[in-house]
């Protein structure tokens, strides 16, 4: 093979090596964009259900007859100081329910935990005269068929928190029956339940001491005019 003829080779290889890289860069980079169109997209989506699902859950406990502002959006940050009482580690936010600006709810992130299979998340809901306007349980990773009760899509049992308040039941009868208290415990489940009933009593604690319905918020559109 002459030198012309195996430098042409060369020449012609590299062109197609070139070409192909190009090609491939190319579709790399057409790619990524519909991957990132489709990330924003799915993003969007996700985040519209969160929203969703977050609303949801505060309406069960504070529904809209009693409100007329936006809970997601009207909150009040939780003060480092309070974190250990209400079993946050990176603190959280407080919903505030209002009628016509008047504070009438707060609902208030808390963890118990000590339930059986670890941390139990949750949300409780109380009023302005610290009584419990509902509590929901969020995430858990509690036994399926004994301490998953405390989800209210499997019993009705949160529902006993209703009403109560510091004061009724008395502070020694925060606890479940087997350890003397009002509240029932589970067939064959004690430990979860134990866990809510006193972090429950703990949030409701936190709302005596700290009166998040008295500090002063941004006033906030309410929903009628936001629509």
């Amino acid at each position: 093979m002459s030198d012309d003829t195996s430098e042409s080779n060369k020449k012609l290889l590299g062109t197609s090596i070139s070409t192909n890289s190009l090609l491939l860069g190319l579709f790399a980079l057409v790619t990524a964009a519909v991957l990132a169109g489709t990330q924003m997209g799915t993003k969007d989506r996700i985040a519209a259900e969160e929203r969703k699902a977050a609303q949801k859950a505060l309406l069960q406990i504070v529904p809209l007859e009693r409100h007329n502002n936006d809970l997601l959006v009207d909150t009040i940050t939780i003060a480092e100081e309070h974190w250990e009482l209400l079993g946050l580690k990176d603190g959280g936010e407080i919903n505030i329910a209002r009628d016509n600006a008047q504070a009438v709810a707060a609902i208030i992130p808390a963890v118990a935990p000590d339930g059986y299979s670890g941390d139990i998340r949750m949300i409780v809901g109380v009023n302005a005269d610290g009584s419990v306007a509902g509590v929901r349980v969020l995430v858990h990773n509690e036994t399926p068929g004994l301490g998953d009760k405390v989800d209210l899509k499997k019993s009705n049992w949160i529902l006993s928190f209703n009403g109560k308040s510091l004061q009724n039941p008395s502070a020694d009868k925060w606890e479940v029956h087997k350890d003397g208290g009002e509240f029932d415990q589970f067939t064959g489940a004690t430990i979860t339940p134990r866990a809510v009933v006193r972090q429950v009593r703990k949030t409701l604690e936190y709302f005596a001491e700290a009166k998040p319905l008295a500090i002063e918020a941004q006033p906030l559109a309410t929903q009628d005019e936001q629509h």
